[in-house]
């Protein structure tokens, strides 16, 4: 629902209704803008009076703009939050609602907004919120509801509670993608390097991973699946630990661009030429992946899009729409670059591995 001007009062969406509007349109009369036609205006005013709607003040009198929309982000630094920022910006300036957008805060098992941020959420009046990448706490999820404030998590990290509306990215299609493409490079020995196990995309692209191994025939070494934290020193370490193997893996599959750069830093700490002696496969499809020598060969997740998706969304909470989807997963698309090559000493597709299961 959207927002009201007190805690029992109309919401917006039902001023909308109302007048047969949309939210955005309503939003524009309660705050005055000019770009409304007269007879709009008109009906937008009469449901405004005849609802009994009231804005919610500010300290000194003046009302908070409703037409704004949180965007709460992990960091603002990041050429991820940037295409999120981008994706999100578009979409609002075609709904005609303005963005505030804040770095949420780390917790031990990922990023959430934190409590002060949400109360000055409310106190500013916002129309509603879009967290992005956020594991929200239970009670965090029951202040949002009991304050009405609409939400959608973009890319969130673990499943949110029934009910609750996300834009996320397929990525168990994604991961099988790129474990195929190695397969068919001829590469058997295929290490997958993902984030924390209990995350969805991770967990979503390590399935797409052994799928991709058991539709071409290759048994699972356990010694190649390995999990640690998204932080790239972390990558590097495990990828350190996946060469020193007695027999290491020939191609690794990697859960984000930031951390298969991670990747080329450890296999040029052991002298392991990419892609001659270890082939690379990121995600994301960052602008660093495409800056990266060589370039790398990664899983597009289409992060704008996703933002986009989340601000349309969120706007048909806003006006108690039942019939939009609370969670939509965008396609993905493998993007081949120059990281990712046959294995040594072989040309084209490798047989696969016999019945004994030994690899080649």
């Amino acid at each position: 629902m959207a927002r009201t001007g007190g805690p029992a009062g109309p919401t917006l969406a039902t001023v909308a209704r109302e007048a047969r509007v949309s939210v955005p349109t309503a939003s524009k009369v309660v705050n005055g803008r000019e770009d409304v036609a007269p007879e709009t205006r008109r009906r937008v005013t009469e449901a405004l009076d005849r609802l009994g709607y009231v804005r919610r003040p500010r300290a000194g009198g003046a009302a908070y703009p409703s037409s704004l929309v949180d965007l709460v982000l992990p960091a603002l630094g990041s050429s991820w939050s940037g295409a999120v920022l981008h994706g999100v910006e578009a979409a609002a300036a075609e709904a005609g609602l303005e963005i505030v957008v804040s770095a949420g805060l780390t917790t031990p098992r990922g990023y959430g907004p934190g409590r002060g941020r949400l109360h000055r959420l409310a106190a500013r009046g916002s129309a509603g919120a879009l967290f992005s990448r956020a594991e929200l706490t239970p009670s965090q999820y029951a202040w949002l509801e009991q304050h009405r404030i609409p939400f959608v998590l973009i890319d969130p990290l673990v499943a949110p509670p029934p009910g609750v509306a996300g834009v996320g990215a397929d990525d168990r299609a994604g991961g099988r993608a790129a474990t195929a493409h190695l397969l068919a490079l001829g590469h058997r020995r295929i290490a997958f390097l993902g984030g924390p196990r209990h995350q969805l995309a991770p967990a979503a692209r390590a399935a797409g991973h052994r799928a991709a191994l058991t539709a071409g025939g290759v048994p699972r070494h356990p010694a190649y699946e390995r999990h640690t934290t998204l932080a790239p020193a972390d990558a590097r370490r495990e990828a350190l630990a996946l060469l020193a193997l007695p027999e290491p893996p020939t191609a690794v599959h990697v859960c984000s661009d930031a951390m298969a750069l991670a990747v080329y830093e450890a296999a040029a700490e052991r002298g392991v030429r990419v892609p001659e002696e270890l082939s690379v496969v990121g995600c994301d499809d960052l602008p660093e992946s495409r800056w990266a020598a060589p370039a790398l060969t990664t899983v597009r997740r289409p992060l704008s899009d996703m933002a986009g998706t989340a601000l349309r969304l969120l706007v048909a909470l806003m006006a108690a729409d039942g019939t939009a989807a609370l969670r939509t997963d965008l396609p993905t698309r493998l993007v081949v670059r120059a990281s990712t090559a046959p294995p040594p000493g072989r040309a084209g597709t490798a047989p696969p591995p016999d019945r004994a299961g030994r690899l080649p």
